[in-house]
Parts: structure tokens; sequence; C-alpha cells
């Protein structure tokens, strides 16, 4: 029994004693914005009193403990899922409760689970084009079917008239998402971004008495009428209840003959090494839950093909700001024509204004918006399908001495591009980054990861993964006057807040159809480079470092903060409230992993969530050479040989007691 098996054991046989704050059978119900009563749940046994009368104190704060960071004094905590954090949640009439956390996979990728029709499927499992499994060869007489290490963007939902067999409380569906996996299971071949990202639909029981979650059911989706998906990685859920997944390092489809990922992935998904058609990939995904549990995937390919991370929908249903996980990245806006419809719009690119910086006292640097163009996903995708790269610009590489073209950077190398007559639109959709640079705009962020939003104080978030190359001066793909100008490197990375507001035009002058726009941003949150400390970090342990998922809670008003870190030994999940100012790390993931599939759900049927899950345990860097050689038998031990990773939330612990509100 893995060390994994013995925790599940133990929070088995202990569950109907558990006060569930945050998930399994989670805090609240939260109170709402108008204010109406608030009260927390806890399990009862047959043998326990009934539980006393709802109270009508409201909530007036939550706050959080920080876990410490584990050490090798207690190797076995930095091999693991480990959390110390205490919640402690502030009412009206003076009174709190306080409850510990603990972890719930609901299950490890490369589990056999439930497929809903009484066989079994294999959690993170890889399919081709025909939905047939995709089988990892590379050592023979074992040969098995791929399965991700790497699960990432998660969204919780409920859909009307859902029934789903063997569900006997709420039908409650997940959807999640596998963004790669690292290694064949050869542990020499590696396999980064050369399979078609694999999504799939957790059918959950939530016991109405507890909030508990129970797998039922898993469904993976058919992307088959979207040309398979590539790299997926965070994701969010949409204000209309569908998931917003993503596709992000899109292919370079001027390098695309030469491109041996893109070749491995073609040849996986289609059998082919030259049937994926670069333009096909870069774009945002969504996924419509079905009432079986079962699900239907468009793409929409007129939001920018850039290296979509997580996405953000604003509350006009319409305004979508999205994150670039990229060198010479930039901050991209879409509008939307019609509410809770993604397939029509306008996409936008901002420009950074004067003074730009990562002090976090420092005055909010206004942006200004560059119009891309309008169209629709339809008229993009036949667009994507019989264009290629040298049909939109002329390209070199190397200075032609010429005045007719216009010198850009992209992926830290410079270029110099002419654009061919009649050809914006598909460079603006289709060559988004190159476009966006060409007209001017501040393609010079590194990795703006994670975007989420505050509703009440109308500003958004973004994770800056780092702050190097092109966001410094004279770094790699830094370019002058663009507004981004800093004058040393911060690996740890930042997260930054925008202000939204309405009424904006365009650098053109003509009218944003928004309210929801940034029109300035600053830094609230930065990490902190050190040099390396005796357990090998390079970011101080105490503060975040490399930011990557982002979700905001509206009630708890709090920013979690998930970490994707090559300057922390083990990467943490964090969670700031944003009126405190209280920084509490709530979770270490094992060492090696990346915290991913961050979901902050409110209220679920009266319950409250946060999803989390991690990514590639024991993927050792250049900082775990301290910790390998202890920490890697264990991480084996309880991951599959590091071939597996977890996909859950954060719950109450077992030995809390029942508390009622």
């Amino acid at each position: 029994m893995t060390m994994i098996d013995t925790k599940l054991s133990s929070f088995h046989s202990s569950r109907r004693r558990l006060l569930q704050l945050l998930a399994s059978a989670p805090v609240l119900p939260l109170a709402t914005a108008s204010g109406s009563s608030l009260f927390l749940a806890a399990c009862n046994s047959s043998n326990d009193p009934a539980p006393a009368a709802a109270s009508t104190a409201t909530l007036t704060g939550v706050s959080f403990t920080s876990t410490p960071a584990p050490t090798l004094a207690n190797a076995a905590a930095m091999a693991t899922t480990t959390i110390g954090s205490t919640m402690t949640a502030n009412f009206s009439d003076g009174s709190k409760i306080d409850v510990k956390l603990a972890y719930q996979p609901f299950f490890i990728t490369g589990d056999l689970v439930a497929d809903g029709k009484g066989g079994q499927i294999l959690a993170g499992g890889y399919y081709d084009i025909y939905n047939q499994p995709i089988i990892d060869a590379s050592v023979a007489g074992k040969e098995r079917q791929f399965f991700s290490d790497s699960p990432d963007g998660t969204s919780l939902l409920t859909v009307p008239g859902a029934k789903v067999d063997g569900v006997k409380g709420n039908t409650v569906f997940a959807v999640v998402q596998f963004e790669y996996t690292t290694w064949a299971q050869d542990g020499v071949t590696d396999m980064y971004g050369k399979l078609p990202s694999p999504i799939a639909v957790l059918t959950l029981d939530q016991d109405p008495a507890t909030g508990k979650l129970k797998l039922v059911k898993y469904h993976n989706v058919d992307t088959s009428g979207v040309h398979g998906l590539w790299i997926t990685c965070g994701a969010s859920l949409s204000p209309w209840g569908t998931h917003l997944s993503s596709e992000e390092y899109e292919p370079d489809a001027f390098t695309a003959a030469a491109n041996s990922q893109l070749k491995a992935f073609s040849k996986n998904l289609y059998g082919s090494e030259t049937a994926a058609i670069p333009y096909h990939y870069g774009h945002l995904p969504e996924v419509t839950v079905n009432t079986d549990g079962t699900a239907s995937i468009k793409k929409h390919y007129c939001l920018g093909r850039i290296s979509h991370e997580l996405v953000q929908v604003m509350p006009d249903n319409r305004t979508v700001l999205m994150g670039d996980d990229a060198t010479n990245g930039g901050l991209f806006c879409f509008v939307a024509n019609t509410e809770k419809d993604l397939s029509a719009g306008t996409l936008y690119v901002a420009k950074i204004g004067a003074g730009f910086t990562l002090d976090t006292t420092a005055t909010p640097t206004p942006l200004t918006w560059i119009k891309l163009g309008s169209a629709t996903s339809a008229e993009i995708h036949k667009l994507a399908n019989i264009t290629l790269a040298t049909d939109i610009f002329d390209r070199v590489t190397a200075d032609p001495m010429d005045a007719s073209y216009t010198k850009i950077f992209i992926s830290g190398k410079a270029e110099w591009l002419k654009l061919k007559p009649g050809m914006e639109k598909a460079a603006a959709f289709l060559e988004t980054h190159r476009y966006a640079a060409y007209v001017g705009a501040s393609l010079g962020f590194t990795k703006m990861e994670g975007t989420t939003v505050n509703i009440k104080d109308k500003v958004a978030y973004s994770a800056l993964q780092n702050c190097i190359d092109s966001m410094v001066i004279g770094g790699k793909g830094y370019q002058a006057g663009i507004g981004i100008d800093l004058p040393a490197a911060l690996k740890a990375g930042a997260v930054l807040q925008h202000t939204l507001k309405g009424g904006l035009t365009d650098t053109m002058g003509g009218a944003i159809n928004s309210d929801w726009m940034p029109s300035a941003t600053k830094a609230i949150l930065t990490g902190e480079d050190i040099t390396a400390d005796a357990l090998g970090n390079t970011a101080n342990p105490d503060k975040i470092g490399n930011p990557d998922n982002l979700k905001f809670s509206e009630k708890m008003r709090t920013l979690f903060i998930g970490e994707d870190s090559s300057q922390h030994v083990n990467n943490f999940l964090w969670a700031y409230n944003i009126d405190t100012k209280q920084l509490s790390r709530i979770m270490s993931i094992p060492a090696g992993g990346e915290s991913t599939g961050l979901h902050a759900v409110d209220e679920l049927n009266g319950w409250t969530y946060i999803m989390s899950n991690f990514q590639h345990p024991g993927d050792w860097g250049g900082i775990h050479g301290i910790v390998k050689p202890t920490l890697d038998p264990l991480i084996k031990a309880n991951y599959k040989d590091k071939f597996g990773a977890a996909v859950g939330y954060l719950t109450g612990d077992v030995s809390q007691v029942k508390l009622a509100k």
C-alpha cells in the first residue's frame, strides 16, 4: 500500500466525523451578496446530536494560517501533498470557526476508474483522432496506454436536469484537462507536447448533507471534431457554465516542416507526421457538459492564436481577459458581439504606458488598446484550413536593410516582417503574436499566465511567472519603446492588478463596447530571488515564487495562487486576502511538481470548494540536488514511479470535531 493509499484509507474510515469546510463537505454556505444568512455544516453519525438551528450571523472575513514549508527533517511531507493550515471564518456576531484543512484526491492518473457503463477507463489516458488508445511501446513486452502525469485546468459545475446512473445525491461535474505527459515509460523518451491532450468529464456524487464528493463516472471527451487538442494548460468556468480550456505554445507555422514536436504530435494523433495543420492549434476550446455526464467541444478561432493559458470572462458575459504564456507575450482582450457566445467579436492587445514597474507602492501604469480586428470563429477556421504562413507575411531572420520590413521580437528572437496585401485579418487571428508586435503593441511580457477577476472592486489579476528576458533592458527579446523596461530581472515573478473601466476607446478612436476593460495596471505581489538556501530554494519560500494559476473568491475576498516554480523545491498553493494583505501558504505540492487545476467555487448546492491538482512530481531540476537522493524513492512509491499525479480538492482534516453555525 502506498502512502497515498494509506492516507485515503484513513480518510474514508473517518469521514463520518469530518467537518468539511472547503470541499468534501465544505465549509459553508457563505453569505450571499444580499447578506442572507450563513452557517457551517458538519457531518453527523447516527449517534451524534441533532445540529443546532442555523444562525443568522453573516460571514465577515476568512483567514488562513500558513502551512510550514516542509524540510528534509520530514522527507515524507516533501514527497506528497502537505497541509498544515487552518481556515478561520469570522461572523457578524463576533464568533468564529476554525477548521484544519486536508487534501482529497479523486484519483491518481493511471488509476482505473468507472466509465459509467459497467467497465473501467484509464484516468488521464490518451486517445488518437479515431478515439483509440495511444500505446506507449517504449519498453518491449510492457506496452501500455499512455497516461498523463500533468493534470491541469479544472472546472466544477452543475447542469440543470442532470441525471447519471449511480448518483445518489446531487449530480455535480468536474471537467479536467491533461496538459501533457513528461516521459514515455522508458524514462528516456521526452514526450512533452507530442501527444494530443485529453480532456475528461468526471461525474461526482455530492452528498446533500455533507457536501462530500465521490467519483461515479469518468468520460473521455471526443476531440476529433476540433482536430485534437494541443497542450491544454489552465482553464476557467464561464459565467454560463462551460469549461474554457486552452492551447499554449502554438506551433510556429513558419517552421512547421522542421518541427519535430509537431511531427510527433501529428503522428500520434493522425498516424501521419504531416496531417496536423499548425493553424488549427493555439486557440480557445470550450466544453459543454451534457446532462448524462458526456460533453461536446468546440474551438473558438477568433480569440487570437496566442499561448492561451487561463482566460477570464467578465460579468458582462462578453469581455474575455487572456493570459499569454510566452516570451514576448502580450495582454490581450476579446469582446464578443453577443453575450454568452464567443464565436464572434473583436480582438484587442494592450500598449503599456510610461512608468511600468514591479514596485508595489507605485502608481498604476496606464494601458491603451490596439484593435487587431473583428471576426467570426467560422471564417478564421476556414482561413486556417487554406492559409500558409508565407501567404501572410514575408519574413526574414536577418536584417534585410529594407525599410519596408518591420523588426519585431517573437519568443526572444528578432525577425523582420512585411505584411502581404489584404492579409490583415489572417495576420490578426492566425499570426497574432507577430501581428500584435508588427502594429506596435507591448509584446514584451514573459509568461503572463493565469487571470481572474474581483467583481466587487472591479479589478482583475494576472500572474507573471517570471519577469526576465524581454521584460528587462538588454535582455533576450527586449524591445525599447513598448513600455516594458525593467532595470533588472525578477525570476520569482509577480502578480499584476488591472483597474477595469468602461467607456474606453482604442488607439484609432473607436469605441470599445465593454465596461470591463483594463485601463491601468500595477504589481501587487512579488516574489524574491535569493542565493540558494540550505534546501536548494533560489526564491524566498515565504513569498510567492513563479505564480501561475490564479483564482479569486468573492465571498472569501481571497486570491488563490498556484505556483509553477523552478525556484521552490516544493511548489506551494497560497491564499492572499486582498483586504488584510495577509499571504498564507496553504498547501505544499510534492517536490518537483507544479500546483495546477485551481478553481475556487464560492457556492455549489450550498457548499464551497477549492479544486487543486498537481503535475509531474519528482521532475527534478537544478535546485533539487540536495533533496533528490532522499525524495526520489519516496515519490516513486507514492505516484506510480513518478508517472502519476493527482486530481482533487481541499477538504477538512479528519481529526476535526463537528461544529455548526
